[in-house]
C-alpha cells in the first residue's frame, strides 16, 4: 500500500454555514465549494491548506454517521483520511493483515473520490479514511 498524503481533516459540525465563520472569515481559507452526498447522509464542505484539506461534515438526517457522533462527542475532529494510490489493493493488504475494515470495498465519497474506512478498533480509537482520487 502506497499513501502519497495526508488528504483531509474529517471535522464534524452542526452547521457548516456557522463553522465557515471560523475557517474562512477568521483563519482566512478559502471554501472551495459544498456537496452533499446522499448516500452518507452528510453534506461536506472544503478548505484547502497546501497540499490537505480541512472538510467540514454536516449531517442532513438525524439518523446519519456524523449526527451519531456529534450526540456521541460533539463536535469536532472526526475523522483523518489519506490519499492511496490504489484503494482497492491498499484494502485487500489492510484485510490480509487482519485489520478490522468498515468498508471492505470502495464507496464513492464528496468530489468523485473512492473511498473506505478502517475501524475505529483497529486504530487506536481514529477513525481512519481511505480515499483516492483521479486528480491532485
Amino acid at each position: 500500500m502506497k499513501i502519497l498524503k495526508i488528504d483531509h481533516i474529517g471535522i464534524a459540525v452542526n452547521s457548516i454555514d456557522q463553522s465557515a465563520d471560523f475557517w474562512s472569515g477568521i483563519l482566512g481559507l478559502d471554501l472551495t465549494g459544498k456537496e452533499t452526498v446522499n448516500e452518507q447522509k452528510v453534506t461536506t464542505a472544503f478548505f484547502p491548506v497546501g497540499e490537505s484539506e480541512v472538510e467540514l461534515l454536516e449531517s442532513t438526517a438525524p439518523d446519519g454517521p456524523v449526527a451519531r457522533y456529534i450526540e456521541k462527542k460533539g463536535e469536532g475532529v472526526q475523522h483523518i483520511a489519506f490519499r492511496v494510490e490504489n484503494i482497492e489493493e491498499a484494502l485487500i493488504e489492510l484485510k490480509e493483515k487482519g485489520v478490522k475494515l468498515i468498508d471492505e470495498t470502495p464507496r464513492r465519497g464528496a468530489g468523485g473520490a473512492k473511498i473506505a474506512f478502517l475501524h475505529p478498533k483497529a486504530t487506536q480509537g481514529v477513525l481512519v479514511e481511505l480515499c483516492e482520487r483521479d486528480h491532485d
